[in-house]
């Protein structure tokens, strides 16, 4: 996987990177030599041995030798026992990850050490002040300039969670290892940790049992943020605001947030019905209680820290207003109770404890690995409010049974809330009771613990305010978890916080009374990094889009128009569906009767349309229509929209909370593309539509474009040249109604769907396409590769900012040769045509592209919670782009990365254009990073691997259309040479090449492996070893390759 991040063009250290690997090995061998016995490991160490001995040999050109050499392995391992290899697979699998941990580590540790790394903003501000930009608008740029990553739970992520935080763990021990001033007492135990982690991964089940559900796919991506993300942003904006400070003379506003974060987990219901409006709700809910957890223990720090009494006379007020009230309310408390209120959090404003962590520098935050999420689940059920408000800071705590889908888990949490009734049930009087006998004893012992509090104590401003923040969302996060719950709340709008404004304020106050009382060295500190998270991250961490399919709109508006009696809206052609939409959009009436029966799935678009009334844009982002097509899908969805608003707003009373919701077409296939530009001009010229943009978005349009199902539909290169085309289409439809434009890029992990570095990506882009703002979905896989460290997404996330910076200020320029727009046109026509003719006219290809990889069996490796196909249909259509990729890359064959492209270069170059495409590779960033990218995966496929999988699984009758296959990767190998002028792939990355090279003695026996287990499972589908068997080759191939779909 991060062969396609930016790091593959900043060469590592292959001698440190050697060094850490043999380390790793040497430890595994030890491990596995006590877990497996001396029997396996000769089985293990001959096979790696006869392995590197064909690679070395082929390597060297001796193909016939090789050729032997690999047919022995081949003939070797179809003799093992199930048993053997079994623990040859696993073996081989964790070779493979260690080193890919190890390569992780050391590009992680090449952009911490390198002061002015290539694409930094340091050496990217230097650039444009050099290259004779005012100093005034790199800063209005950089500071006006929106970049939004998206996090999907596409399943392309092969590795269990458990896994993925055992390899943080070691490549976090690597990176101590790294240090000079270790003694060897500190070596040894360095190398004992090394030696329980790898003993602990290989006792550990590699395999997901069960399918995760949406929920469980939002926890993962929200623990990316905890693990990872809030970590790295104070350290990212630091970096931002000291490189333009030192070009501009300005530092970066505290709240500016170049950088935001979006979630399509537990929102993107395209294909997939277990995401309903309930997750939907629920995934909302839990993002916020998770953010406001861990404002809650950057609070407790700040408190600890800031204890210093010297404040400007507003906060000193605001200090004395919260005391103030903190007394009136203590006296009304004590008319009818002698013990007061929450006096540990108030009088003299001093914690009653020592925070978490609190003796730990704010720097050393950036390379921390515990978590402390999640202390409590999804609320369910069970949990039962007790009457006990003056437990709110006390450091006891309760058990709670939580339920989440029907699954019990225990979790603790602080105290709940009172109801405000009077009564309890039997049920709560029990748990008051049990909760009463377990403090027994305590307050004594408390006592001995916390500071005693003297009777006159000093006046600590920042502690008062910043204990009234702690309270406050202390209250918001009990209040997420009975709106979790069901429970009514009713608390005082004044008593939470709901909106990041709110909580912004004191914090603010704070870091300006620091300031102007002299002590900014303090309020640039953890107070600054707070700030800057809450403008980051707000109230949700990561807004939640919603997706759905414009099919399941249009069968919605079926259901009113006939319940209404107005005929069937999918009947009507795009003409008077677009005057009904109008009209009804015009209209100051709901649509859709309260008393209407629909069907279940229609039910569930409107329920998520509600769902979406009662969220709004404080807590939603877009929703994105996907498979759009024409100007009426998005209307309808603006229609649908306006009417759950309506319903919800006349039920409550009030208007709906939060803004509109952005509506977002999707163009995937290449028809879609085509007509992109054409949508979005009827959309403009729709005087509601467009005043509706300008009134309620800022006169932005949205537009997303999909990779994946444009590759799988007609290629790679065809579908890069189509939207490359759509992109300066849209653009240009904007431009003509003076509207602003964001362009969303719906981009997988892999090449053929779209993968590749992100700066190389951007900066390839048509000119004016990125005009200081962009979207980006990053997907399974690729959200650890570049965010699972936060070293790592420091880097990735200043790249994303210069490549935007350096795309809007110098944007790419257009090909210099108008005919070389012509050049293009053809090859993408020609290698259009040869992929289609083999993908889609070739009747014998969906049974050869069964047989020779393990399609039919990715279901079972349970990564995600989404059916592997929209429809219940056989055929490529309906196959989603992940598996489609998922299974050639397998296989090492990667076609759809590459199929059509030979045939489109050899097809323009026989017709005495290869000058010219020479010299558009040169100088059209285009063109150039589409052949680099097409190089690099040519540079992964093996020719013999395919060719073995051909002749075990492939049926006599169809192995005509492998050779013929081969024979065209070969010649797209031999055409990308001659327009690149490179002689060998890879050839202007070595260290990508020495990488490949070195996976393939542990690659290539797990492929062989694979294709005996296949050939096995296939006569005997019921056998579950052997099942489990194929499931752990294909992850040690997936870790081998660096990715799978």
């Amino acid at each position: 996987m991060t062969d396609i991040t930016d790091d593959i063009a900043e060469e590592i250290s292959i001698q440190s990177y050697d060094d850490d690997l043999r380390l790793l090995f040497s430890l595994l061998h030890d491990v596995l030599q006590r877990e497996v016995g001396p029997n396996i490991m000769e089985k293990i160490e001959h096979t790696r041995t006869l392995s590197q001995s064909a690679c070395l040999i082929r390597s060297a050109g001796i193909e016939g030798t090789a050729e032997v050499l690999e047919k022995q392995l081949a003939t070797e391992l179809s003799k093992m026992t199930l048993e053997e290899a079994l623990k040859l697979a696993r073996a081989f699998s964790h070779f493979l990850s260690l080193m890919g941990i190890a390569e992780t580590h050391h590009r992680s540790r090449k952009s911490k050490n390198v002061a002015q790394a290539s694409k930094s903003c340091d050496d990217t501000f230097n650039q444009l002040i050099q290259s004779g930009l005012s100093a005034d608008e790199l800063y209005d740029t950089v500071c006006n300039q929106l970049v939004e990553i998206v996090l999907t739970a596409h399943p392309t992520q092969i590795n269990r969670r458990t896994l993925q935080y055992k390899h943080i763990r070691i490549s976090h021990l690597l990176e101590v290892n790294d240090r000079k001033d270790l003694t060897q007492e500190d070596q040894d135990t360095l190398i004992e940790d090394l030696v329980r982690e790898i003993t602990s991964i290989w006792q550990t089940d590699e395999l997901r049992r069960h399918k995760p559900t949406p929920v469980d796919e939002a926890r993962a991506g929200l623990n990316y943020v905890e693990q990872s993300l809030w970590k790295a942003i104070p350290h990212y904006l630091r970096r931002v605001s000291n490189a333009l400070k030192k070009h501009t003379g300005r530092p970066l506003p505290l709240t500016c947030t170049p950088i935001r974060f979006g979630s399509w987990m537990g929102g993107d219901r395209d294909g997939n019905p277990n995401v309903t409006a309930k997750i939907t709700k629920d995934v909302s809910l839990l993002s916020r209680w998770m953010a406001i957890d861990l404002y809650i223990r950057e609070v407790d720090n700040l408190r600890f820290e800031l204890s210093m009494n010297q404040c400007s006379n507003g906060l000193s007020s605001l200090a004395y207003d919260i005391m103030n009230k903190e007394n009136s309310e203590e006296d009304r408390h004590m008319s009818w109770s002698h013990s007061p209120k929450n006096q540990s959090l108030y009088v003299h404003g001093l914690p009653t404890q020592l925070p978490a962590e609190a003796d730990v520098p704010s720097c050393t935050e950036y390379n921390e690995v515990a978590s402390h999420y999640p202390r409590l689940d999804v609320p369910g059920s069970e949990y039962k409010p007790l009457k006990s408000t003056d437990e709110k800071v006390c450091s006891g705590k309760i058990d709670l049974k939580v339920t989440v889908n029907g699954n019990q888990s225990n979790a603790t949490t602080s105290q709940p809330s009172t109801p405000k009734s009077g009564s309890f049930s039997p049920s709560q009087l029990s748990q008051k009771k049990l909760f009463a006998e377990s403090q027994v004893g305590k307050s004594s012992f408390r006592k001995l613990l916390e500071p005693s509090m003297p009777q006159k104590s000093g006046f600590s401003p920042y502690r008062i305010v910043l204990g009234d923040v702690k309270e406050k969302l202390m209250n918001s996060r009990r209040r997420l978890e009975q709106l979790l719950e069901g429970l009514p709340c009713d608390q005082d709008p004044g008593d939470y916080y709901d909106s990041p404004d709110q909580l912004l304020q004191p914090l603010m106050l704070c870091y300006e009374s620091l300031q102007s009382c002299g002590s900014g060295i303090l309020a640039d500190g953890r107070l600054a990094d707070l700030i800057r998270r809450v403008s980051v991250f707000g109230m949700v961490l990561m807004k939640l889009d919603l997706r759905q399919e414009s099919g399941r709109h249009s069968e919605t508006l079926d259901a009113i128009t006939n319940y209404l009696d107005m005929g069937t809206y999918s009947d009507w052609d795009e003409q008077k569906r677009l005057e009904f939409l109008e009209r009804e959009l015009k209209g100051k009436r709901p649509l859709v009767p309260p008393t209407i029966e629909v069907s279940a799935e229609v039910q569930e678009v409107l329920d998520t349309f509600r769902i979406s009334a009662e969220l709004g844009s404080d807590s939603l982002g877009a929703y994105v229509i996907s498979m759009a097509s024409n100007a009426s899908d998005v209307l309808a969805v603006e229609l649908l929209q306006k009417d759950a608003r309506f319903a919800v707003a006349g039920e409550q009373g009030r208007s709906c909370r939060g803004g509109i919701l952005r509506v977002v077409p999707l163009f995937e296939t290449v028809k879609d593309l085509r007509a992109a530009g054409s949508v979005i001009r009827k959309l403009l010229s729709i005087d509601w539509y467009r005043d509706h943009i300008i009134k309620n978005h800022s006169g932005h349009q949205e537009v997303m474009v999909g990779y994946s199902d444009s590759g799988k539909d007609a290629g790679r290169f065809a579908a890069a040249w189509e939207l490359y085309k759509a992109q300066e289409d849209v653009v240009a439809a904007c431009k003509e109604y003076g509207i602003k434009v964001t362009l969303f890029h719906g981009r997988g992990g892999s090449i053929g769907r779209g993968g590749g570095p992100t700066h190389l990506a951007i900066q390839s882009q048509p000119p004016g396409s990125v005009m200081g703002t962009l979207r980006s979905t990053e997907q399974g896989e690729m959200v650890q590769a570049k965010f699972g460290l936060p070293g790592m997404a420091v880097r990735q996330l200043e790249i994303y900012t210069t490549a935007v910076l350096l795309a809007t200020l110098r944007p790419p320029k257009p090909p210099r040769d108008e005919n070389w727009r012509n050049l293009m046109e053809q090859i993408s026509d020609l290698s259009r045509q040869s992929y289609r003719s083999t993908v889609y006219d070739n009747p014998e290809f969906i049974t050869y592209f069964q047989e020779a990889t393990p399609q039919a069996e990715l279901g079972h490796l349970n990564i995600g919670s989404r059916p592997t196909r929209r429809k219940s249909s056989v055929g490529i259509g309906d196959l989603r782009a992940i598996p489609w990729i998922f299974a050639w890359t397998q296989t090492r064959f990667v076609l759809p990365a590459w199929l059509g492209v030979g045939a489109g270069l050899k097809g323009v170059c026989e017709r005495g254009h290869t000058e010219e495409l020479k010299a558009a590779y040169k100088e059209w960033p285009f063109f150039q990073s589409t052949l680099d990218l097409i190089e690099m995966v040519l540079g992964k496929a093996d020719i013999p691997i395919v060719k073995h999988y051909d002749e075990v699984l492939v049926h006599e009758c169809r192995r005509g259309l492998g050779d013929e296959l081969r024979k065209e990767l070969l010649s797209t190998e031999k055409y990308v040479l001659v327009v690149t002028g490179h002689e060998k792939l890879s050839e202007n990355n070595k260290s990508l090449r020495k990488l490949i090279e070195s996976r393939l003695p542990y690659l290539n026996p797990l492929n062989m492996l694979q294709v005996e287990i296949l050939k096995r499972l296939r006569c005997d589908t019921e056998n579950h070893k052997l099942r489990d068997a194929l499931l752990i080759t294909i992850n040690g191939i997936a870790a081998g390759m660096r990715n799978t779909g």
